[in-house]
């Protein structure tokens, strides 16, 4: 990593407002690195970048932001890195909009793992929740790092799936690195940074603005070698992503369902469009050409309630108990008892209104 006088004008840079990303690495590429272009003179930056962003390089004051980044990296598993390092994550390095500079809480050996972004609504179904977790634990345990974006929903879900799995998960933020949004998830991030870590491009003390997420995403997926949509509307955020994956080279996956749900639409468009249409944790490791394959999941030691009777009445699709009913022959009484023993077993998920729906096997 670089030392803390060259991370300063690194901060120094990326901490101008106005001066974005593409103006950034404008001057990088006229002048070398930060502490040239901060060297040069007002004339000599004037022509690359024009005097009003000239001026503001040179006259903004910026030095108290610089100081307190500078102190929060001091602090235990805190990192800032530049796009000089060798561990700031070299698929990410690879797109067209890197930021110049990345603020990591916890372990740098995650951000250079083969990674798998997992994203989604952040209303999903029971289903779409089984799924996340099921799918990032098996694909954690195959050795990918689990990529997502610490949303409520699908997001929380394959964070959680991969850390159940002891595997990697990195989560990338809309904020500023010390503020965890949404509030819901602050146990859920303590406990990414202490496995895995959690990134963000923004500057310290950033709140969560509309227009930080899809910058948010565009880093989910050039992280990552491909990204899988669980669930998603048409008008959902995990879309940006997938569309970002898809112009970065990168592969682009979405599992489908139920035709009723406005859950599984924006899935339904992707594989219209493209997308791989996955239905096993195989059809993502196939494709990504991954050598090591996770373990099938345990047989049921009882037998039961996988092979009960009833689960050929239950679609896949919602459905309410008068007709899962009048599909089996059992009494409505019968059937209430039984969905509540499939329920416990994972089986069967409770959806609103009374309705039920079976929940397959990853």
């Amino acid at each position: 990593m670089e030392p803390a006088e060259s991370l300063a004008d690194w901060l120094r840079l990326t901490l101008i407002p106005g001066v974005g990303g593409s103006t950034q690495r404008k001057l990088l590429t006229a002048f070398g690195l930060p502490s040239a272009i901060f060297s040069a003179d007002r004339n000599a930056l004037g022509s690359v970048v024009g005097d009003q962003t000239a001026d503001r390089l040179l006259d903004t004051d910026n030095r108290n932001a610089v100081k307190n980044a500078l102190a929060w990296s001091e602090m235990p598993h805190h990192w800032l890195l530049c796009l000089a390092d060798a561990e700031y994550p070299q698929d990410l390095l690879q797109t067209p909009d890197p930021p110049l500079l990345i603020y990591v809480r916890g372990h740098l050996a995650a951000l250079n793992g083969k990674a798998l972004a997992i994203v989604g609504s952040r209303n999903p179904t029971p289903q779409g929740v089984h799924n996340s977790e099921q799918f990032a634990a098996a694909l954690s345990k195959a050795g990918m790092t689990i990529a997502s974006g610490l949303a409520l929903g699908i997001d929380a879900a394959a964070h959680r799936g991969a850390l159940v799995s002891e595997g990697s998960t990195v989560a990338f933020v809309g904020t500023g690195i010390d503020r965890i949004y949404p509030a819901a998830n602050r146990q859920l991030a303590f406990e990414i940074a202490d496995k895995g870590a959690i990134v963000s491009e923004f500057p310290l003390g950033t709140p969560p603005a509309a227009a930080n997420f899809p910058r948010r995403n565009r880093l989910i997926a050039g992280f990552s070698r491909g990204t899988l949509v669980v669930e998603a509307t048409i008008e959902s955020g995990s879309l940006i992503t997938a569309r970002f994956s898809a112009e970065q080279g990168r592969e682009v996956f979405a599992i489908p369902g139920s035709i009723h749900s406005p859950q599984s639409r924006g899935c339904h468009r992707l594989i219209k469009q493209g997308a791989k249409l996955v239905e096993t944790v195989e059809d993502v490791l196939e494709e990504l050409s991954w050598a090591t394959r996770p373990s099938a999941p345990a047989a049921d030691a009882n037998g039961t309630p996988e092979s009960h009777a009833l689960l050929p009445s239950i679609g896949y699709d919602p459905c309410a108990i008068d007709e899962i009913a009048s599909r089996s022959g059992l009494t409505a009484d019968v059937v209430s008892a039984t969905l509540l023993q499939l329920e416990l077993a994972g089986l069967v998920a409770s959806l609103p209104g009374g309705r039920y729906q079976r929940i397959p096997p990853i």
